[in-house]
């Protein structure tokens, strides 16, 4: 999935126009991304409209651009699964989606995990981050941060550590 990198930054910063372009330049790949991910009991199409939203509501708050395609497959296969879920009967709350950080039901803990994560060094918040909260695959990370899987596993593992020993 590429974009115009001017097109993603013009929409991230709030440009409507560009933003609706970005959107429709995105459906074709949300719909062939939802036809791999949603199971057959889950319509591709609802998965790709709720991802959409998300990705509107969502899009200003993107860190890096880079990260811009492995975000929105991890959206999609987030909206198919919970989309079977909620088919199945199971109970889905609208705000599932939204990193720990920021819906919690223990906002004492919300801080200081916060706080937490923040008094990392750069390269294992970033680490923690895209693993923890955006919920990427380590191999998705490695890309982006171009490291070795091992390396991201080794970064992921001692910044989990930190954040138990700040929390202690």
């Amino acid at each position: 999935m590429r974009h115009d990198p001017q097109l993603l930054d013009s929409a991230r910063q709030g440009d409507l126009v560009a933003l609706e372009r970005l959107l429709a330049q995105c459906r074709p790949d949300l719909r062939r991304i939802a036809q791999t991910q949603c199971s057959s009991s889950v319509d591709p199409e609802d998965a790709v409209q709720e991802s959409l939203l998300l990705i509107y509501r969502r899009l200003g708050a993107l860190r890096t651009l880079a990260s811009f395609p492995a975000w929105t497959f991890s959206i999609v296969r987030r909206e198919c699964h919970r989309l079977w879920r909620a088919m199945h009967g199971e109970q889905v709350t609208s705000d599932e989606n939204l990193p720990v950080l920021v819906y919690g039901d223990h906002p004492d803990l919300r801080s200081d995990l916060a706080s937490a994560i923040q008094s990392l060094p750069d390269k294992y918040r970033e680490a923690i981050i895209l693993r923890d909260v955006e919920e990427y695959a380590i191999s998705e990370i490695a890309d982006q941060l171009l490291l070795t899987r091992e390396a991201v596993k080794s970064r992921i593992h001692r910044g989990r550590q930190m954040v138990k020993e700040y929390l202690e």
